[in-house]
């Protein structure tokens, strides 16, 4: 007679849970779109129950909306970290800056800035979200500028007004994730980093020498990826209960 062994199901806490639910969210997101982020989805992705993700989302404009925040977040963290390494210039941290913010690595990304201002039109929750993050971005790297004013390494009027200047041109250029950019001239390419480096004060083409400078600065994963698909994970047995859908 054949026999299996059942596994342990771990019950996590609710803090760990709704951290799972997010991230699966999240990745869901930046592969598919927001319009996919649904309780059932995000069940099947967990390998869960639908009853399990309403019981922390009962709403699922709040979970699209913790969606795209954490997606956002880990796209900021890991292009301009809130703490500097040890020796890095506010120079060097912005060319970095650059060269992980432009190529196809960051293409998920920007197709989920674009999907979500769109959705935010008519989704209240999700247009909190979207500004909450706005300012966030504008907040870090007006933070980097204001840095590098006060080492001597940059020089502008106004260290608020030129973070979202480059934000805007670089949102400029992220709009276009979705077609064909191969025949793109180069200046169009550099128009973040021209405008940064004019309105910083610093030679032209400086950023560019920093960025091949830094041998960190290399063909990097997107931030916020995908979490592993529930498949990858022991199965569940089917005879087994489901966790409960209390915290």
């Amino acid at each position: 007679m054949s026999s299996s062994v059942q596994r342990k199901r771990v019950r996590k806490s609710p803090e760990a849970r709704r951290a799972e639910i997010v991230d699966a969210a999240a990745a869901v997101a930046l592969t598919e779109g927001l319009e996919c982020v649904t309780l059932r989805r995000i069940a099947e992705e967990l390998d869960v129950r639908p009853g399990l993700i309403s019981h922390y989302f009962p709403s699922a404009e709040t979970l699209v909306a913790e969606a795209f925040g954490t997606a956002a977040t880990g796209e900021l963290d890991a292009l301009l970290p809130a703490d500097r390494p040890d020796g890095t210039t506010p120079t060097q941290y912005l060319a970095r800056y650059f060269a992980l913010s432009s190529g196809d690595a960051y293409d998920d990304i920007s197709r989920l800035w674009i999907n979500a201002r769109h959705l935010s039109r008519y989704r209240p929750v999700l247009r909190d979200r979207v500004e909450e993050q706005e300012l966030a971005n504008d907040a870090r790297l007006e933070g980097v500028i204001r840095d590098g004013i006060a080492r001597g390494e940059f020089r502008t009027a106004d260290p608020h007004v030129t973070a979202i200047q480059i934000l805007v041109v670089l949102d400029g250029l992220g709009a276009h994730a979705n077609a064909d950019r191969s025949n793109r001239p180069e200046p169009v390419l550099r128009m973040a980093v021209t405008l940064a480096e004019r309105e910083l004060g610093l030679p032209p083409g400086t950023l560019e020498r920093e960025a091949k400078a830094l041998p960190e600065v290399l063909p990097a994963a997107p931030s916020g990826s995908p979490a592993p698909r529930a498949a990858d994970s022991p199965a569940r047995s089917a005879d087994s209960p489901s966790e409960p859908t209390g915290p």
